[in-house]
């Protein structure tokens, strides 16, 4: 027999899975549309990372959620994933951008400075 609290519990794990799939779809196609339409590689690698970084992380968490509400299963794996996904997604994407700016392509400014080209020629 279900207690009241039982059910509670039920309707609020699923209400948070479905709204963790759902905002880390968002951010998902966001960051596909964002790396289609932006104008330059720094701007791409800005919808790249920082959206799926959170879009992927809301996948698992809301995956982890739901493995934990109706199996009762702690999944490492997807702690594990999680982490990872939010250590090496900004890493990755800061590596990136500096690679490029050493490459000589130059981000498309409007109404901005280039800081990191100003510590370059600071450091010289």
């Amino acid at each position: 027999m279900f207690s009241l609290t039982e059910t509670l519990i039920d309707i609020i794990s699923n209400i948070a899975t479905i709204v963790l799939l759902l905002s880390g779809t968002f951010f998902i196609i966001s960051s596909s549309i964002g790396v289609l339409r932006f104008p330059d590689v720094f701007t791409r690698l800005h919808a790249a990372t920082k959206a799926s970084t959170l879009g992927i992380a809301s996948v698992l968490v809301g995956t982890f959620i739901y493995l934990y509400a109706e199996y009762h299963v702690v999944s490492g794996k997807l702690i594990l994933a999680i982490l990872f996904i939010f250590l090496t997604n900004p890493v990755s994407g800061h590596m990136l951008s500096r690679a490029a700016h050493g490459r000589g392509i130059k981000p498309i400014i409007h109404n901005r400075k280039d800081a990191y080209e100003d510590a370059i020629k600071k450091s010289e």
